[in-house]
């Protein structure tokens, strides 16, 4: 993976000093910008960052509308929530409103490195329709590689212990990009998945 530049929002330092350890022992080369909230970020003198790792109860502008506010000043940078409110209904706004990924605080360090990985792959760009076609499986372009393997998988009626094991995941990262899945094909349940990706294509 080239060089990528993250930017960190979130109040608890220790939170963010912990998380930018990590990551940089994940990933070579990167450069971890930190800021305590939304409007920090703004003032801060930087190039436009690959991947905002977004906390969602912040001073001033909380997570959810301060992604509106981030794709203003950055259009293209996805925007991945990092929260300890993971909650269907929670998932399912931010992902509506634009968020690229949401993880849990409660994962393992695994798990979001996952994700951010997934996030920052440039194969998502593979993903993207095809000239000419529109409308509601535009929301699936901004789906990464690995959960669209785990749809295929989910659609093939896998748990996701045989998830985990097929595509050398943990449990626990294959329960996030399913509940990931659920809330970009706006469903409640994987058989509802399995319909809405075979009714848009998405699968076979």
């Amino acid at each position: 993976m080239p060089a990528a530049r993250i930017l960190l929002i979130d109040d608890h330092a220790m939170f963010r000093t912990g998380m930018a350890v990590l990551l940089r022992m994940a990933i070579d080369e990167l450069e971890v910008l930190e800021a305590a909230c939304v409007t920090e970020s703004l003032h801060m003198a930087i190039a436009v960052p690959d991947l905002v790792l977004l906390d969602i109860l912040l001073q001033g502008i909380n997570g959810i509308d301060g992604m509106d506010v981030l794709k203003r000043k950055w259009p293209r940078t996805p925007v991945v929530i990092v929260s300890s409110d993971a909650s269907p209904e929670t998932v399912k706004t931010a992902m509506a409103r634009g968020a690229s990924g949401f993880a849990s605080k409660a994962m393992t360090a695994e798990g979001i490195i996952a994700l951010v990985k997934d996030v920052l792959n440039p194969q998502r760009s593979a993903q993207a329709l095809q000239p000419g076609e529109t409308g509601v499986a535009a929301k699936e372009e901004r789906m990464t590689p690995r959960q669209l393997e785990v749809l295929e998988l989910m659609c093939h009626g896998l748990p996701n212990k045989a998830i985990g094991r097929r595509l050398d995941l943990t449990e626990n990262t294959v329960r996030w990009h399913v509940q990931g899945i659920l809330a970009f094909l706006d469903v409640a349940s994987r058989s509802e998945a399995a319909f809405a990706a075979r009714s848009r294509g998405l699968i076979n």
